[in-house]
């Protein structure tokens, strides 16, 4: 546990102031040759969504707008602000297919989305561009040319796991270090490093934001101090560790910033292209979990939010930096604070197990949620949890099933919730800041008979945040980068 001393920095905690497939490391293939004939194109990317204000939509004269893109597990989002955080376009990309030898093209993929959500940004609004951030999934992994910043490998997705590496990395880094998992940056370094022969000495490690945020800046080899807590970097102490510098493929580590940094100003020709002012400046980005977190907007020690998407995710603000790999508890910096953080395999996948949505709605409206259930679950969609018990072992436990699907549901829901208080609990046992209010977020939050039934287990005020989407929290990084920039 380690208390952050504050040092003048970039401050993104309050910016209104002033499916893939699990994949293995053991199935890695080296990219072939850039050639466009090499591929063939499945699909297109296509717009789900684009909202935009039209001209008249009240924009002040010589009011600048803020450009914030989420590179998330299913698609890619943009949602642009202004200072005051009001939306003035948002919209959504699948990510188009393209394989390569068989096996889908996630560079050229994410690629192709970056540009098309640029062209999404309705063209009246893009002199009005004053700054950009993205922000991507956390370990996602590039090994790049760091001349060309051309991939070397294929990606290391986020969700890969890299066992192979776990020793050597354990044999390097302190006890329980956020590294020490086989899904960690560091390991897919590490996996890397141990095949390849011939391209480490031009190799650069980047993450997937860091290599986006280049196609629009230029500048090979920086990352954010949110992206790169998993490769190993310090972010109390500003720097990568002894332990870590002495290891040979640190010579891959990029250089670190704090999120929403200026970097530098978007390049010429994507300016021409689509017709941003020449003064946009591009700025460090951080993870897609970090910048849902931002955009609810919890800035003080003791909120948190919690994710009830296909499972439960806790994020707390806390004064005090709590890292334990024995429950996948790792700490993200935020400014002078820490945003605290476990996973659970509990949650929505569970439900849908048993109960279509509109299942779920009818029975839910059926539930008293100031009635505790007398049912005790564990639901799991398979064997194995990772927090807050800490137990590969651990069965699913979703029965004695009653007669009534209205009891059955309102014990599942009951049981999850109390999986959530204990996490919360265990934050604080471990020496978090006590949680004084949650917000919610995911496709659980719609649901108002759990949110009641969340607030008598956990004892506390919980509410569905206003905003959710990672977008609009890179969004008010790019805000908070532009503020800075013109100090």
């Amino acid at each position: 546990m380690t208390a952050l001393v504050h040092h003048p920095t970039l401050s993104f905690l309050s910016p209104f102031s002033q499916s893939q497939q699990h994949g293995h490391c053991s199935s890695r293939k080296l990219l072939v040759p850039r050639k466009d004939q090499l591929y063939k194109t499945v699909s297109k990317p296509r717009p789900i969504m684009a909202l935009a204000s039209n001209k008249e939509s009240g924009i002040l004269v010589g009011e600048r707008l803020y450009l914030g893109m989420d590179f998330g597990t299913s698609g890619a989002r943009y949602a642009l602000i202004d200072k005051q955080g009001i939306i003035h376009s948002e919209g959504k990309r699948e990510y188009p297919v393209f394989m390569s030898e068989e096996k889908m093209d996630w560079v050229r993929s994410w690629r192709a989305a970056l540009f098309s959500l640029l062209e999404d940004v309705p063209v009246h609004l893009r002199p009005l561009v004053a700054s950009i951030s993205i922000d991507g999934t956390s370990a996602t992994t590039l090994i790049v040319d760091r001349n060309t910043g051309e991939p070397l490998w294929r990606p290391f997705l986020y969700n890969e796991s890299c066992p192979d590496a776990l020793p050597t990395v354990k044999s390097v880094a302190p006890a329980n270090h956020t590294v020490c998992s086989g899904s960690s940056t560091l390991c897919k370094l590490v996996s890397w490093w141990n095949i390849e022969e011939s391209n480490k000495k031009s190799a650069l490690l980047l993450h997937q934001a860091d290599w986006l945020l280049w196609l629009l800046h230029g500048k090979l080899g920086v990352s954010d101090y949110n992206n790169a807590l998993k490769v190993g970097y310090d972010p109390a102490s500003d720097s990568y560790p002894p332990w870590l510098h002495s290891q040979p493929y640190s010579q891959l580590l990029p250089s670190v910033i704090a999120p929403g940094t200026s970097i530098g100003n978007l390049k010429e020709d994507i300016r021409t292209q689509f017709g941003f002012h020449e003064d946009c400046i591009v700025c460090a980005g951080t993870t897609d979990s970090i910048a849902a977190f931002l955009a609810a907007r919890a800035t003080q020690p003791g909120k948190a939010v919690t994710s009830l998407g296909s499972t439960l995710a806790i994020k707390l603000l806390s004064t005090t930096r709590i890292d334990d790999a024995r429950f996948g508890v790792y700490s993200h910096r935020l400014d002078d604070k820490w945003l605290v953080g476990g996973a659970s395999n509990t949650g929505g996948a569970v439900l849908k197990q048993f109960f279509t949505d509109e299942q779920l709605q009818k029975l839910s409206e059926q539930i008293n949620p100031m009635e505790a259930s007398p049912l005790d679950y564990y639901p799991l969609k398979a064997v194995g949890e990772r927090f807050p018990v800490a137990d590969p072992n651990l069965v699913p436990r979703l029965h004695p099933r009653p007669e009534s699907d209205v009891e059955y549901l309102h014990g599942i829901l009951e049981s999850i919730a109390h999986i959530e208080a204990t996490a919360y609990n265990l934050l604080k046992d471990l020496g978090a800041t006590q949680v004084e209010e949650v917000f919610t977020a995911g496709g659980g939050a719609k649901n108002e008979k759990w949110t009641k039934i969340r607030e008598r287990v956990l004892g506390l005020p919980v509410s569905r945040a206003k905003q959710t989407e990672a977008a609009y929290g890179a969004a008010l990084l790019a805000l908070k980068g532009a503020q800075h920039h013109s100090c």
